[in-house]
């Protein structure tokens, strides 16, 4: 059984997501079966076989600690600790073999988020980082980008399964910074965009809808590598509210100013 240290977590969590984005490598090209778990919200077999191994091998090293998974759900422990663990972020590009997705594997305990990994097995980019130690790429620090005007920032976004439903948020967003950011991109994968802030490659990143396993390893990263993620009210982030924007430090006031502005202007209330 391995120790509780944020470090020891870590090491737990960079092994773990190099094990499953190995499967989802090896799966990448070849037939799979699709499920649709609601509306636009899909599953693979790759999903399920990704998040099968991850587990177990969490399961073995820390057997006492809770797990919070995307296809799996809720397992109690009987520790403060816990694992929030997306298999696969970036589904629908997976599925459309689009080679941009990622494993996303974090551990919560009574301070926060205490260790963070999202891996990209198709680019093997490692994504790293423990509370107070810092973000790393294969081993490199990160930090974020100095861009501090929202005329020169790349920003990054995505939609939630249920913009159809409620399209006023997410698309009312990007539509009023589309018009004041130097560029806008849209990837498909949440955790990888945070990935992409904390290692100064996009400037900020916004998207409604959000759940924990999609953000929690995505938000040490960028406090790690020094910038700013909060609710997109302005509020502290918190990992159980999906509504979140993270940005570079020098651009943060701006940026959060103007999403402020936004959810005031339409009465939106953000989750």
């Amino acid at each position: 059984m391995a120790q509780d240290t944020p470090a020891a977590l870590r090491r737990t969590a960079e092994e773990g997501a190099r094990l499953a984005g190995r499967i989802l490598a090896e799966r990448f090209l070849g037939e799979r079966t699709i499920e649709f778990k609601g509306g636009i919200d899909l599953v693979t077999d790759a999903d399920k076989a990704s998040e099968e191994a991850l587990l177990a091998f969490i399961r073995e090293r820390h057997p006492t600690h809770a797990i919070l998974a995307e296809e799996s759900g809720a397992q109690a422990g009987t520790n403060s600790l816990r694992w929030l663990v997306d298999p696969l972020d970036g589904t629908t590009n997976y599925s459309h073999r689009v080679p941009h997705f990622c494993v996303s594997v974090a551990v919560e305990g009574p301070g926060g988020i205490l260790a963070g990994v999202v891996y990209d097995p198709m680019l093997d980019e490692l994504f790293s980082a423990a509370r107070g130690e810092g973000a790393t790429l294969n081993g490199r620090p990160l930090r974020a980008s100095a861009v501090a005007s929202l005329d020169r920032a790349l920003l990054c976004t995505g939609f939630p399964y249920d913009v159809r439903e409620r399209p006023e948020g997410p698309v009312g967003l990007f539509n009023r910074f589309i018009l004041r950011a130097q560029g806008m991109r849209r990837t498909g994968s949440a955790a990888m965009d945070l990935a992409y802030v904390a290692a100064g490659r996009f400037d900020g990143f916004f998207e409604f809808g959000l759940k924990p396993w999609d953000i929690a390893a995505g938000s040490l990263l960028v406090e790690e590598a020094g910038g700013v993620i909060r609710h997109v009210t302005g509020a502290p982030f918190n990992v159980m509210r999906g509504d979140v924007i993270a940005s570079a430090p020098a651009l943060a006031p701006e940026l959060l100013a103007e999403a402020k502005r936004f959810v005031d202007d339409l009465g939106w209330k953000p989750r």
